[in-house]
Formats: structure tokens, C-alpha cells, sequence
């Protein structure tokens, strides 16, 4: 899998991930390509100085550096809910756009949640676009890859985990109980969460809207509920 952009590069190399090579733009001499290059002497990962052009023809948007890593291996359910008290899981129900997939990353890294679930077969999978657009968290989230997310909500409600749709017309987020072991379900901008996951769910929560537009940006809406969870759980 080729990875792009300063931050990601850098993340992969400082991550578990196994990196195969380094391509460095050969004009680039600052301070910045000094620490990679020290950083893959240190870790005996191979790295080499090419034209600008090599760089573009593998990724558009590199800003001067690209990585070979192994492919994204993805975790277990197990991995992700663990024995926690706490639980904070992004259940994610038909995400198609690999940008909004690598920002709810993003999101899941800055609130320390446990873990992501997609679907197998009609969500986004982890790719390039995930890894630049996360800004290299990919690295540091568990993301579950699953054939049935209403199953998997099955069990976890077997597991005392609460549920909650995130979808307009439901309880007021900031007026639901959301501490102890929580995951949320977020939808696509065009279909939301399904009819079927919404009656799984043991809830649905909504931000409250003050506006003319009457929805927000999927990984927006994801990081103001996450926030929302977080801040309840540092109340005493």
C-alpha cells in the first residue's frame, strides 16, 4: 500500500507497520527529510532521493514523500471492545467516501476510542485515501472489519454495551446519560444509519440544530458526539 504526505509517512514509521521503503522529493533538504531519513537508519528501512516526477506518478499529493508498507491489517471485535469499564466504539453504517472514513479515524484517535467497525461489503475500506486524510492515525486506531454490523450490535448488547443511532429527530445528545460502555452508530450523509440498525440500537441521539442547513458533515457530527461522550466521562 502506498502511503503519501509528510504526516502520514511520518506516522507509519513511528507505528507497528511494517515500511518497505521511503521515497524522498530530491530537492526537498530541510529539516523535516534530515529526521526521516535519520528515523529510517534507525529502523534499517530502506529509503532513496528521486525526481519529483517518480513521486507524482504514485501519488498526486505526496508534498515529497511516500512509503511501501504491508497492508492494513485489520483487528478483531475481541481487540476492540477488550474488558474495559468504559467503552467508546464508532460503529459506521455505510461509509462509502474514503475521505469522511479517514476523518472518523482521525476523530477515533483524538478521543481515544477503542476501535472502528465497518462492513465488509458495502462500506469504505482502509486504502491510500484513508491513511492521508486520517493525517497517519490509521496507524495508531483498531478498525474491525465485519460481514453483519447488526449482528455485531446484537452482541455487544449482550456485552452491556449501550447503542445509540445518531440520526436527526432522537433525544437531545446533550441531554442523554451517555457514560459507561457506549458505541455509536453514524450513516452515510445520503442514507443515515439503516431502518433495521436503528431498531437494534437501544437509542437515538441527535445534535441539536440552530441553523438553516439541517445536517452536518458525517465525521463533523461523529466528533461532536464523541466530544460529547468524553466530556460527560471527565464529570465527577
Amino acid at each position: 500500500m502506498i502511503v503519501s504526505g509528510k504526516n502520514s509517512v511520518w506516522e507509519a514509521l513511528n507505528s507497528d507497520k511494517t515500511v518497505n521503503k521511503v521515497l524522498i522529493n530530491s530537492k526537498i533538504h530541510d529539516d523535516f527529510s534530515r529526521k526521516i531519513v535519520g528515523l529510517c537508519k534507525e529502523l534499517k528501512v530502506r529509503f532513496d532521493f528521486v525526481d519529483k516526477q517518480v513521486l507524482d506518478k504514485l501519488s498526486i499529493h505526496n508534498q515529497g514523500y511516500i512509503a511501501d508498507v504491508v497492508e492494513f491489517k485489520y483487528s478483531e471485535m475481541d481487540d476492540i471492545i477488550g474488558e474495559k469499564e468504559d467503552n467508546l466504539i464508532l460503529i459506521l453504517d455505510g461509509i462509502e467516501d474514503p475521505h469522511n472514513l479517514g476523518s472518523i479515524v482521525r476523530v477515533a484517535d483524538c478521543v481515544g476510542a477503542d476501535g472502528i467497525v465497518i462492513e465488509s461489503r458495502r462500506s469504505c475500506q482502509v486504502n491510500e485515501t484513508v491513511y492521508k486524510t486520517s493525517g497517519g492515525a490509521i496507524n495508531h486506531v483498531k478498525v474491525a472489519k465485519v460481514n453483519n454490523i447488526n449482528e455485531e450490535i446484537k452482541k455487544m448488547k449482550e456485552k452491556n454495551i449501550w447503542v445509540y443511532a445518531c440520526e436527526a429527530g432522537g433525544e437531545d445528545v446533550y441531554k442523554t446519560n451517555l457514560k459507561g460502555k457506549i458505541a455509536i452508530v453514524v450513516g452515510s450523509e445520503g442514507k443515515g444509519v439503516g431502518a433495521l440498525t436503528k431498531k437494534l440500537c437501544d437509542g437515538i441521539i441527535s445534535l441539536p440544530m440552530f441553523g438553516h442547513v439541517n445536517s452536518l458533515n458525517v465525521s463533523t457530527a461523529t466528533s461532536a458526539i464523541a466530544y460529547e461522550i468524553v466530556r460527560q466521562r471527565e464529570i465527577k
